[in-house]
Order: C-alpha cells, then sequence, then structure tokens
C-alpha cells in the first residue's frame, strides 16, 4: 500500500478544519454555552429529543474548613467552560443498610461518594439559552429525614417535565450534623446571635440562584414551584413560612409532610436552646472543644463524634430545622394560623400506606379549609395505589415513581395502567407548576378546597388495573 506524504497528510487536515469547525458550531447551537453565576457552563442532551440536562451546577461555595457551619456563600468562579456532565456529590450521611427496605427499593445501585461539598444542583429544560421563553420552573427538595438522601437517586428524573414545557431544578443540601447542629458557640460567632438550619439556608440559596440564573436555561424567574416529599415537604413548610424565602416562590406542593399537626408531627422543630444543648453535649463528649478543633477536625471524625453521643444517650439522633427567632421564627402551624405562610396555591397530599400522622386526613383537611378562609387555595390529592410485586401497599415515598415518571427503573412490574396513572400524575404535577392549579390533569376535574369541605383528588387503578383517579367528596377525616 502506498504510503501518503507528509505533505498530502497536512493538506487534508488543513482541509478538514472548516468541516469541523461547521461540526463543533451545529453541536453548540443544539447545546449552547450558557453564561451563569460562576462561569461558562455546557450540558448534555438527553435521550428524549429537545431536553438537555445540566447535572452537577454548584449554586454556592463548598462548605468546608472555615465555612462548615456558617451560611452558605456565593459560588467560587471557575475558568473556561464547565461541562455539566456528572452529578455532583450527596451530602456526607450514612450509607444505606444493606438489603433494608428503602436500599432495595431506591438505592439498589449502591451509594455515592459523599462528600461535604454538596452544594450542587441539576436543571432539565428545553430551553436552554432562550432566556425570552420564560417557562415555568421547579425545584425539587428531596426527602430522607434530614439525613439521607441526594438530588438524583434513581426514581428522580425531569425528563417527563421538560417535554411538558416545565424547567425541574433537583438539589442536594446539607444533612445531619453538618446541615442542622446548633452550638452556643456558633450562635455567638453569628451577628444574628443563631445556628443550624444550614441546610435550609442551602435551600434557600439554592431558590435565590434559580431566581437569578434559571432565564438563561429558558425559565420565568417569577414562576418557580417548589416541592418536596416527607423532609422535602417539611422542609418546604419551612421555606413558605421563612421571611427569607417566602417571597421566592409562586407554589408549593407538600407531598407526605402532614398538614396542620398540633405538635408539629413527627419532624417537630427543635427550639434554639434545646438544639444548642444538644450540639455543646455532641462536641463535648468528642473533645472538640472550641470552633477551631470543631472547624479542623475531619469529616469522619465529626461522623465519630456524632456515633459516640447517640450511643451516651442511648438513643435515636433526630436531626431538623431548628426554630431560631430568625430564619425559621415560629412553627409552620403558628405561621400558618397567622397568615405568615406565602400566599400562593398549594397543593398538599399522602399516600395511602403513609407513616403514622403523615396521613392524617383531619390535619390535610385542616390546612385546607385554614387556606381557605384566608383567600387562598389549596388542592387535596391521595396516593392509592398499592405497588405491584409485593404487599407493602401504597407506602412512604411510593408516589415518588409515578411523579416523575421512571417505572421502568424500579424492580417492580409496573403495568400499562400504571403507565397511564403516572402520565395523569405528570400532568397534574407540571399544571400546577404552569397555572397553579392541577386541572386538565387526564380530563379530571380537580376542585379546591371550601370553607365547608375538602374534595380530594384520589389517584388509582380500578380492579382492571386501568387507570381510574376520581374526585372523593367530601375526604373523609378519618
Amino acid at each position: 500500500m502506498r504510503q501518503l506524504s507528509k505533505t498530502k497528510i497536512l493538506s487534508a487536515l488543513i482541509l478538514s478544519i472548516p468541516l469541523l469547525l461547521i461540526v463543533y458550531k451545529l453541536a453548540e447551537k443544539r447545546n449552547p454555552v450558557l453564561e451563569i453565576e460562576g462561569g461558562k457552563i455546557q450540558g448534555l442532551a438527553s435521550e428524549t429529543a429537545g431536553v438537555y440536562i445540566y447535572r452537577g451546577i454548584p449554586f454556592a461555595a463548598p462548605p468546608i474548613g472555615d465555612l462548615r457551619w456558617k451560611a452558605p456563600r456565593k459560588v467560587i468562579p471557575w475558568e473556561g467552560v464547565r461541562l455539566a456532565d456528572t452529578f455532583g456529590p450527596p451530602a456526607y450521611q450514612a450509607k444505606h443498610e444493606e438489603g433494608s427496605f428503602y436500599q432495595k427499593e431506591f438505592f439498589f445501585d449502591g451509594d455515592p461518594p459523599y462528600s461535604e461539598d454538596c452544594l450542587f444542583l441539576n436543571i432539565w429544560t428545553p430551553a436552554p439559552g432562550k432566556s425570552n421563553q420564560k417557562l415555568p420552573v421547579a425545584m425539587w427538595i428531596h426527602g430522607g429525614g434530614y439525613v439521607a438522601g441526594w438530588g438524583f437517586e434513581p426514581e428522580m428524573d425531569g425528563e417527563a417535565w421538560a417535554e411538558r414545557g416545565v424547567i425541574l431544578v433537583t438539589i442536594n443540601y446539607r444533612l445531619g450534623i453538618f446541615g442542622f447542629m446548633a452550638h452556643p458557640e456558633l450562635s455567638a460567632e453569628n451577628p444574628a446571635g443563631i445556628s443550624g438550619n444550614y441546610g435550609i439556608l442551602d435551600q434557600i440559596a439554592a431558590l435565590k440562584w434559580i431566581k437569578n440564573n434559571i432565564a438563561q436555561f429558558g425559565g420565568d424567574p417569577d414562576n418557580i414551584m417548589v416541592f418536596g416529599q416527607s423532609a422535602g415537604a417539611n422542609s418546604v413548610k419551612q421555606l413558605v413560612a421563612s421571611p427569607l424565602s417566602r417571597e421566592l416562590m409562586a407554589s408549593a406542593v407538600i407531598m407526605s409532610g402532614g398538614g396542620l399537626s398540633p405538635q408539629g408531627g413527627p419532624m417537630k422543630s427543635d427550639s434554639l436552646d434545646e438544639a444548642e444543648e444538644k450540639g455543646k453535649s455532641m462536641m463535648d463528649i468528642a473533645g472538640l472543644d472550641g470552633l477551631d478543633k470543631m472547624r479542623s477536625a475531619s469529616t469522619e471524625e465529626i461522623f465519630g463524634a456524632l456515633q459516640g453521643y447517640a450511643d451516651s444517650m442511648k438513643q435515636w439522633l433526630r436531626w431538623g430545622p431548628v426554630i431560631d427567632g430568625s430564619v425559621i421564627p415560629q412553627s409552620f402551624e403558628d405561621a400558618a394560623y397567622a397568615g405568615q405562610i406565602a400566599d400562593i396555591p398549594y397543593m398538599i397530599g399522602f399516600t395511602m400506606d403513609d407513616f403514622g400522622s403523615l396521613a392524617d386526613k383531619g390535619q390535610i383537611i385542616d390546612f385546607c379549609e385554614l387556606r381557605k378562609e384566608q383567600g387562598g387555595k389549596a388542592f387535596a390529592y391521595q396516593f392509592a395505589r398499592p405497588l405491584p410485586g409485593d404487599s407493602a401497599g401504597a407506602f412512604h415515598s411510593s408516589e415518588l415513581w409515578f411523579v416523575f415518571h421512571t417505572l421502568d427503573r424500579s424492580w417492580r412490574p409496573f403495568t400499562e395502567g400504571d403507565a397511564a396513572l403516572s402520565e395523569t400524575m405528570v400532568d397534574a404535577w407540571t399544571n400546577f407548576s404552569k397555572y397553579g392549579n392541577p386541572n386538565d390533569a387526564g380530563g379530571k376535574s380537580w376542585q379546591a378546597s371550601s370553607k365547608s369541605r375538602t374534595d380530594c383528588m384520589v389517584f388509582k387503578l380500578d380492579e382492571n388495573g386501568l387507570e381510574a383517579s376520581e374526585m372523593r367528596q367530601p375526604l373523609p377525616r378519618r
């Protein structure tokens, strides 16, 4: 075979440059480089035509070193174009127990590497670079009891939402001891005299980041829906009640987070004094006296202090928001009754076999009727499809496969009826993001609560396995 001369090879390379430039420009046009806080960024085209994914976007500086147990700071700028093709690490947390129910259900691929450097978000959009589009935006807050979870679990995906013209954003936030520990010395260094609630402040920082940057992704900064499930739903309650965030959202969805509970429910917040006492005891047991030692200790040492405290107290340690008089001035219940929550449309619901008081219909009814008395709107729902494959029923978190239309990622033998039910639910949630009401979902008429009664949309299949969601009029208290 005759060898090509160096001159001919060089000529061929030179001639190919214009073609390569054309290909590059076409790819850039399909997936444009965006200018956001921190620098330039480029995402990925998804398997769904017309949908683009941006993974692992930092929305704040890493909360490590001197920034451990401080409010989130502005993102650190980067050089060049950041390729947003990889999810950022989840907040540091305990690994899921192998073979446990939820490990089998949602974390079957194993746990990703955890890190204190966890403040990342992910975006699914059909219109990157089209700032004139003004598409509705939904920010998802994951659950996990404030000690577990992340914003890219297998059941979470935004492609079905983006197909319907809604930009989905999922976030990570600090958890457990790193996200919610209060301490007298941490409070003393804060001009407001408070500590704890770092995880809530992370969520507020993400919300503000969306407000300031989502137009670059085609989103409307004035139409942001915040929704979450379990601890994520409780976080939604805190955000709509906090003076730092309640003006930043246009609608909210509370999924399995309870309604109006006289005692605050299973996620009752500690007072600042209670939280500080717990935090000080924990650090004292670990021999970490003083902020220098607390911030210079390794991640593993801090997590060990948590275990040492739990062992000494011989009790399960609960983490969560702190009523500090500033970030969270009062309980959600007190704020709601005083009319001091965001005056926006709400959707609130539970699963048929939910945990304890989270399935208390009376609490849901109380919230919906209070909103009506105050001139607002609230739409109630129940997820009543027992999942196929075992006898667990419509358990806590079972609706997530349906809301994100990710049934094909589960081990369960979902049916065509389940797929139709998922379509109905995605329609309802995205309609709520668009219009502040869920109507036009599968042709169903979903009524907001009145002062005298709360009707409820029940998402279910019929005895033949067909999608059969319908209004229950009214929702019984028991």
